[in-house]
């Protein structure tokens, strides 16, 4: 019975031994840190193929799960206030909340949920997964890149990404027509997020 015992316990060390060495250990979870303002969601649009529209969301929060060593078993989950929605000039920000856009007032949520994480190699990475925005739900790739990860002064863990993806406003049942060059937005984001 001792042997028994004694068997078991070093088969369970040596399987949790193994488990870290070969990295098969979970990701690890990180909350996105919106309080510090240390991610960001950016967008860019044409305007009549003359310059672009620039601004942000200022509200919006998320988590994540990262291992540097190991990327494809991530996630990323994040909500966007959509009228939060701000590009510096508050007649146009009315405008882009209203139906003709982001009917905010209908949808006052954007999301990304990824399904899925393909490491490209060197920290560059595709993170697949489905967009909900103006109540419509479509796949999205977003070509991302790890930053960096390590201790904060604070006591805490941090780690990051940056990312971006294009779309077409169409696909997002968004009906103004202003023309084929201010057709697609381009979303930037910075993402850190504190180990839980």
């Amino acid at each position: 019975m001792k042997k028994t015992i004694l068997s078991r316990a070093l088969l369970t060390t040596a399987l949790a031994g193994y488990l870290l060495l070969s990295g098969a250990v979970s990701a690890t979870d990180y909350v996105i840190d919106t309080k510090g303002a240390h991610a960001s969601i950016e967008f860019k649009v044409s305007h009549l193929g003359y310059s672009f529209v620039v601004g942000r969301f200022n509200e919006f929060e998320g988590d994540f799960s990262f291992d540097g060593n190991k990327l494809a078993d991530g996630h990323v989950n994040v909500t966007i206030k959509t009228a939060s929605l701000d590009s510096n000039h508050a007649e146009r920000d009315k405008h882009l909340r209203s139906p003709d856009f982001l009917n905010t007032a209908k949808f006052p949520e954007a999301s990304f949920k990824s399904s899925s994480i393909v490491d490209k190699g060197d920290g560059n990475f595709l993170l697949n997964g489905d967009f909900t925005l103006n109540g419509v739900t479509k796949p999205m790739t977003i070509k991302a890149k790890t930053i960096g990860e390590g201790q904060d002064p604070w006591g805490g863990y941090r780690a990051g990404f940056t990312g971006t993806t294009e779309f077409a406003l169409k696909d997002y049942n968004i009906k103004m027509d202003l023309g084929p060059a201010s057709s697609y937005v381009q979303l930037a984001m910075v993402v850190e997020g504190i180990r839980q």
